[in-house]
């Protein structure tokens, strides 16, 4: 079992307890029925929201696929607006404060962009390139240095000028 895994049921706990201290102070600062009420909107909205953006999702994926192109990018878009629309329609305040801030472009690229770089690295090169396409990579001339422990570090090549590419396995055109 991961190591991260075990602090999960800790962790649920937490925001639980957390969403019901934040529901019992603005029901005392709005009176409860309208904090109910503002809980029962939000994940109304959620779910209509979940719908639309599984709806676009799959559209993206569909739209990437028959034209050819790698279907990562809409496939990790659709996965941050589907958990952003998720977190609305469950009910709770913080929840749904996180589900609309994933649904705001320059949050959700930030998200996308986390999401993509974390598939990338659980992945093999070959499969985030089928997955994501190909990607620029920096090359430095020089010589190579021995990292004694792994390092993303870049190996200086040409002089320190950046060098666009991309990353091609053998065997592979």
């Amino acid at each position: 079992m991961r190591r991260g895994l075990r602090f999960v049921p800790l962790a649920l706990l937490a925001a639980t307890l957390l969403e019901l201290v934040v529901f019992v102070v603005v029901g005392r600062a709005i009176g409860f029925g309208a904090a109910l009420l503002v809980v029962f909107a939000v994940s109304l909205l959620g779910l209509v929201l979940l719908r639309r953006e599984g709806m676009r999702a799959w559209r993206g994926f569909k739209a990437s696929a028959q034209a050819g192109q790698p279907p990562g990018r809409q496939v990790t878009d659709g996965l941050v607006g589907l958990l952003g629309a998720l977190l609305l329609a469950m009910p709770g305040l913080l929840s749904g404060l996180v589900g609309v801030s994933l649904l705001v472009p320059p949050v959700r690229r930030l998200a996308r962009n986390g999401v993509q770089r974390a598939a990338e690295r659980r992945v093999s090169s070959m499969v985030a390139g089928d997955l994501f396409g190909p990607r620029r990579v920096r090359v430095r001339r020089g010589a190579p240095q021995q990292p004694q422990q792994p390092v993303a570090e870049p190996t200086v090549v040409d002089g320190g000028r950046a060098i666009e590419g991309e990353i091609v396995e053998p065997g592979r055109s």
